[in-house]
């Protein structure tokens, strides 16, 4: 019987975070704004409900938490959502201060979306470069 210890040697988060950047083309909160005006391009915010109803959301933004990203972007699955468009579709994955948002991006990308990946600082940096922000419901 193999073990998972067997073939794969423990590298730590950094080195796996370190390892996703690389495959990235991130994007600064301006260039993320700038590429959501294209119609191939999606951001998606993946910040559990709590993180999005303390801080608010970005306008246009789809959210997916993250437990159902793969599901709702992959073109080939059953439970995609429309706007899961294919392989060209930039996706700008969006979390709270863009570490989850790193792996979530490099995951897509094995998925068929090459263009997948995230936006350097997450929501936080978003908010702080005072980019548009629709604030949460009272």
């Amino acid at each position: 019987m193999v073990t998972t210890t067997d073939h794969i040697s423990p590298r730590g988060i950094d080195a796996l975070l370190a390892t996703a950047r690389s495959r990235l083309n991130r994007l600064t909160p301006a260039q993320a704004h700038a590429a959501a005006t294209s119609e191939d391009t999606v951001l998606v915010d993946i910040r559990y409900a709590a993180l999005r109803d303390r801080d608010g959301t970005i306008p246009g933004a789809l959210v997916v938490e993250r437990n159902e990203l793969e599901w709702r972007l992959d073109p080939l699955c059953d439970h995609r959502l429309p706007e899961a468009t294919g392989p060209d579709l930039h996706v700008v994955v969006i979390c709270n201060e863009g570490y989850a948002s790193s792996l979530a991006a490099t995951t897509l990308q094995d998925l068929g979306l090459p263009r997948a990946t995230d936006l350097t600082g997450g929501f936080q940096a978003w908010r702080e470069a005072g980019l548009p922000v629709t604030p949460p419901a009272a």
